[in-house]
């Protein structure tokens, strides 16, 4: 893994990490992160960091704050830090070619080229309804609506099996325990 921290000119570090082989471009208003170089299958392209709060503290702060917010458990959200970061500019896409492997990092789930957009579905992370939204991924895929809701989806359980976030495991593996009416698929 190639990274140099970014130190700030008040001398902190980043709390989050995007590989050196990514970056951050603005177009449209909207910040979006893209491969610079060929990333391989399976390598670490971003890791969320910040501080871990409650909802009842994520509901108090800004909309654009809770948007670079990442949830890690069920009461419980990597909030990013005050000021923006690079590895908080992974957008959502219902064709991902990124997934969850833990609770913060982001890998790789396929070759990706230069110059892709490095996305993850939201549904790997996403368990309550602090982040809900019309979708505009334009994938062939695309579910048009963002819901806290779309990890109980069996075809994307199918999808990213192996690539949920923990906790969003932990819930899937409880469905196929008590027999659940949406079929789930066992990890």
């Amino acid at each position: 893994m190639d990274a140099t921290p970014i130190v700030r000119q008040n001398g902190s570090v980043n709390a989050s990490f995007l590989a050196a082989k990514a970056t951050v471009q603005r177009s449209n208003g909207r910040c979006h992160t893209v491969a610079q170089l060929p990333i391989s299958s399976g390598e670490t392209v971003a890791a969320f960091g910040g501080s871990c709060v409650p909802r009842v503290v994520l509901d108090k702060l800004t909309d654009e704050r809770r948007r670079r917010s990442s949830q890690i458990d069920d009461d419980l959200f990597m909030v990013a830090a005050e000021l923006e970061e690079p590895g908080d500019h992974l957008n959502h896409s219902c064709a991902p070619n990124c997934g969850i492997a833990g609770g913060v990092i982001v890998v790789a789930l396929r070759e990706i080229a230069a110059g892709e957009n490095l996305t993850y579905d939201y549904a790997m992370t996403d368990g309550c309804d602090y982040d809900e939204f019309d979708c505009i991924c334009g994938a062939a895929t695309c579910r048009g609506q963002i819901t806290g809701n779309d990890w109980m989806l069996p075809e994307l359980q199918l999808r990213y099996r192996g690539s949920f976030s923990p906790y969003l495991a932990r819930r899937i593996a409880s469905l196929v325990n008590i027999g659940a009416e949406r079929r789930a698929f066992a990890y």
